[in-house]
């Protein structure tokens, strides 16, 4: 008898209806065609066990499974459940009149326990799309599945429980997640705070600068400094997620398999912060399944690079297209997959190999070639696309005892929402573009127009530091949300001398 079910096969950040037909036969042995993987193939003992585990009969007879379409790689061990419910009832040990009306997916334990899966939300959204009834996965998966309405979202512990339910021997009801209670009531929950942060006015004015235009940055400054320290508040100044970013930057985690059991829709910008020897495939994604890196695991959020220089230059260089087109393409024989990476750079660097900016007189652990030489790990081209570099320097002893409270991150966040306000109209025809750091450059020209007197201190600024057109354009999106922060129309020549003296690394003799 044939028998068919359905799943889902998730590639990138999207997912593919896929129709699991069975069919016993008279003869021996078991196949499973359609391009499977070794984890879809070794399915068969999974299955074996939990079927007779359950109470149920495997076939002895020819069986023949077919993922279709067949020209797509299967990969996975979520077949298991649909691939088990088909043999059933293809040898008439059980009939639904719900198989079809049902998108299943699940890995069996050999006992018929159900263990979660990956890439559940962008199944769910195919789910609804395709027109299924609903869909029935692992209960630790439920949540997640239930961030997607107008779908049945039917969590099963266990093999007979699925069967049961498909039977009518049992009724389970649908979960349901109020989606936007939990996403606004999480929006705002933060451990850290900006108030806790005694002194450092200064790199918290060029944080609150990058939060509000959605610029790159580098912090340069000896340990202990608080570099770290800054950079994990920058979230809390960011404007809240929208309901489609929330989606979006939840659908790639579902994917990477980093939501965690019982996740639901995530409600907060990520921060990733990987350690500095991460490989290349890591970082940007790939491998032969391919996956997303920490760039798209960062998308709508901020990736932290602590000790810039101490990464592999190899690792700094392939973010190079990421960080211009928000996107990365990963290309391999049978398909090519796309992982969206609008993401805030956020850097951290010693000035120098011992940790200490060089000074005056001369005594120093390191001379000036080998700070030139520790430079020179980070190459130009990925310098220029960091819009900000700032000097760090440590608190005073003043600072740290004084009694003055610093601003709450809820303070500047207010200010860095305005401004972004005033960018979300501005660029409300422009597809792809939402705030000034995104703007290419011929919108750079109309948008940031300049006086005489502005380009004058430009030309000079250039001539001096030796600046790239692409650093051209950063001063002069910096500048644009420099001016938006203070609600004016115009970019100022303050503006513009406040956007270049945030070009560290462009100032000759910087570190002493």
């Amino acid at each position: 008898m044939l028998s068919k079910t359905f799943g889902s096969a998730v590639y990138g950040i999207d997912a593919t209806t896929i129709t699991v037909e069975v069919n016993v036969l008279s003869g021996t042995k078991f196949f499973i065609v359609g391009l499977p993987d070794n984890a879809v193939k070794e399915s068969q003992q999974r299955v074996e066990s939990a079927i007779k585990h359950c109470g149920y009969y495997f076939p002895r007879s020819k069986t023949v499974v077919n993922l279709a379409p067949a020209d797509i790689r299967k990969e996975g061990s979520a077949y298991d459940l649909p691939i088990a419910l088909g043999i059933l009832n293809a040898t008439r040990q059980i009939q639904s009149q719900l198989l079809d009306k049902y998108i299943i997916m699940g890995e069996l334990a050999l006992d018929g326990l159900l263990r979660p899966i990956k890439g559940v939300l962008p199944i769910a959204i195919e789910a609804r799309k395709a027109g299924f009834k609903g869909f029935i996965l692992p209960k630790e998966n439920a949540s997640e599945a239930a961030i997607v309405n107008n779908l049945d979202v039917i969590g099963v512990q266990s093999f007979k429980e699925a069967i049961d339910f498909l039977v009518g021997k049992s009724s389970l009801e649908p979960l349901t997640v109020d989606t936007r209670d939990i996403f606004f009531h999480e929006q705002n929950q933060f451990d850290v705070d900006f108030a806790d942060v005694q002194g450092q006015e200064n790199i918290k004015r060029a944080l609150e600068i990058a939060a509000a235009g959605g610029h790159n940055i580098i912090m340069i400054g000896p340990p202990g400094s608080g570099k770290t320290m800054l950079a994990k508040r920058l979230p809390g100044i960011l404007p809240p997620l929208t309901l489609y970013e929330a989606l979006e930057t939840t659908k790639i985690h579902s994917v990477a398999g980093k939501l965690g059991t019982n996740a639901t829709l995530i409600a907060q910008r990520p921060f990733r912060s990987p350690h500095h020897t991460i490989s290349d495939v890591a970082l940007v994604g790939g491998g032969g399944v391919p996956q997303p890196g920490e760039i798209s695991l960062a998308h709508n959020g901020i990736l932290f690079l602590d000790e810039l220089p101490e990464f592999k230059r190899t690792v700094l260089e392939v973010m190079r297209q990421p960080l211009e087109e928000r996107e990365v393409h990963i290309s391999r024989a049978r398909a090519s997959v796309r992982f969206p990476a609008s993401f805030m750079l956020v850097a951290s660097m010693n000035p120098s190999p011992s940790g200490d900016f060089l000074t005056e007189d001369g005594n120093h652990p390191d001379s000036p070639n080998d700070v030139r030489r520790y430079l020179r790990k980070i190459s130009g081209p990925l310098l220029d696309r960091i819009d900000l570099h700032i000097e760090v320097t440590p608190v005073t002893f003043e600072q740290m005892t004084s009694s003055r409270k610093s601003e709450s991150s809820t303070v500047i966040r207010e200010r860095v929402i305005s401004a972004r306000n005033i960018q979300t109209e501005r660029f409300n025809e422009v597809e792809g573009v939402y705030c000034n750091a995104m703007m290419p450059s011929q919108m750079v020209k109309k948008i940031c127009e300049i006086s005489d007197g502005g380009k004058a201190l430009l030309k000079t600024a250039m001539d001096k530091l030796g600046l790239s057109a692409r650093a051209y354009d950063r001063i002069l999106k910096v500048a644009r949300t420099i001016a938006d922060l203070s609600e004016s129309q115009d970019i100022k020549i303050e503006h513009l001398a406040e956007a270049i003296q945030y070009r560290s690394l462009d100032r000759e003799g910087w570190m002493g």
